[in-house]
C-alpha cells in the first residue's frame, strides 16, 4: 500500500531555481561544467532524463563509475522550465484511472514533450525507500529549451559524489548524510502534476 504523498517532487531548490543530476561521460560532462552549458555535440534531438534526487542519480551512476556516465552534473535550471515540462509530461506507463484508456494514453504519450516515471527513491546504502522520485524525460522542444533557455549554471559534482560514496563505505552515514544537497518538497502549484499522477507536499503545520 502507498503511504500519502509518495509522489512527490524533493529538489534542491531557489525561489527562481531547480536542480536536477545527471551523468555523462567526461567528454561531454567536463565541457558542460567549464562552459556553464551543454556543448553542441550535446545531442538536442534525443530525449535526455534529468532527476532532482541526488541519490538517484548515484543509483543510476553507480556512484559515478559506470562507462559514459563517470561525470555527473548538477544543473540549475529555471522553475518556469521546470513546471512547463511537467504541466505538458505524460506518464511513462499506463495508468487506469488517470487516462481513459490505454490507446487515449499512448496518443498523449506520443505528442508530450516530456514524460514522467515515479521510482523508488534510495537512501545512503541505494536501497529503496517507501515513497517515490521524480525522473523527467524531456524530448523535442522541452529538450531544445532545457539545454538553450532553461539552464542557468552547470556544475561538476563528481568529487562530491566521490566523498559521499567513500564516507559510506567507511560506515560514517552521518557524515555521508551531512554532504547530501538539501532536497526538500517542491512548491506545487495547483494542477501541476494533474497529468502525471504526483501530488503536492503536504501542507507546514
Amino acid at each position: 500500500m502507498e503511504e500519502p504523498h509518495q509522489r512527490v517532487v524533493r529538489a534542491l531548490h531557489t525561489d527562481t531555481t531547480v536542480t536536477v543530476y545527471q551523468a555523462y561521460s567526461p567528454a561531454i560532462g567536463l565541457p558542460a561544467a567549464r562552459e556553464g552549458r551543454f556543448p553542441a555535440s550535446w545531442k538536442r534531438d534525443r530525449m535526455t532524463w534529468v532527476k532532482p534526487s541526488f541519490l538517484w542519480m548515484m543509483y543510476r551512476c553507480g556512484w559515478a563509475t559506470k562507462e559514459a556516465q563517470e561525470t555527473v552534473l548538477a544543473v540549475e535550471i529555471d522553475r518556469a522550465g521546470f513546471e512547463w515540462a511537467l504541466r505538458r509530461a505524460c506518464l511513462s506507463h499506463h495508468r487506469p484511472g488517470l487516462h481513459a484508456s490505454p490507446e487515449a494514453w499512448r496518443r498523449e504519450l506520443r505528442d508530450a514533450p516530456a514524460r514522467v516515471q515515479w521510482d523508488p527513491e534510495r537512501d545512503l546504502r541505494l536501497r529503496p525507500l517507501p515513497y517515490r522520485s521524480l525522473q523527467l524525460g524531456l524530448a523535442g522542444e522541452a529538450t531544445r529549451r532545457y539545454a538553450d533557455e532553461w539552464t542557468v549554471s552547470i556544475t561538476d559534482v563528481t568529487p562530491l559524489a566521490h566523498e559521499v560514496h567513500a564516507l559510506v563505505r567507511a560506515g560514517d552515514l552521518d557524515g555521508a548524510r551531512r554532504l547530501l544537497p538539501r532536497e526538500a518538497p517542491y512548491p506545487t502549484p495547483e494542477g501541476l502534476l494533474d497529468r502525471v499522477g504526483g501530488t503536492a507536499p503536504p501542507a507546514a503545520a
